[in-house]
């Protein structure tokens, strides 16, 4: 499987539930945002949670360089002009909504929407 770095602007949701769904699948992953947030949207780490997953213990963090050249491939998340771009990357733009101010159910749809990309993008 390649390296993968998800991105998005928060690092607060969307890029950790891709995180978390790619190594379960065994791959090696980062996840990073243009605007990092203080914490993870509890909305989100109890969707996580609802699939068995925890991730109430990460933090959202911010992207470098470094992150970037480790990668294999990108995938951006709606993070438009400040995602990161580096010549002879794969990159891949999935547009999804921010978690931010989702409902319960709306967020699991998204959770299950990733890791259906995810899954994808494995292979």
């Amino acid at each position: 499987m390649k390296r993968a770095l998800f991105v998005c602007i928060g690092n607060a949701g969307r890029s950790q539930i891709a995180q978390a769904f790619y190594e379960e699948l065994g791959g090696e992953a980062r996840s990073a945002g243009s605007r990092p947030e203080s914490r993870l949207h509890a909305t989100v780490v109890d969707a996580m949670h609802d699939v068995g997953i925890d991730i109430s213990s990460r933090s959202p963090k911010g992207f470098t360089d470094a992150d970037v050249e480790w990668a294999d491939v990108v995938v951006t998340m709606g993070c438009g002009d400040v995602c990161p771009f580096f010549p002879g990357k794969q990159y891949v733009d999935w547009e999804l909504p921010d978690p931010v101010a989702m409902s319960p159910e709306e967020v699991r749809v998204l959770r299950d929407d990733i890791r259906r990309r995810v899954a994808e993008l494995a292979r």
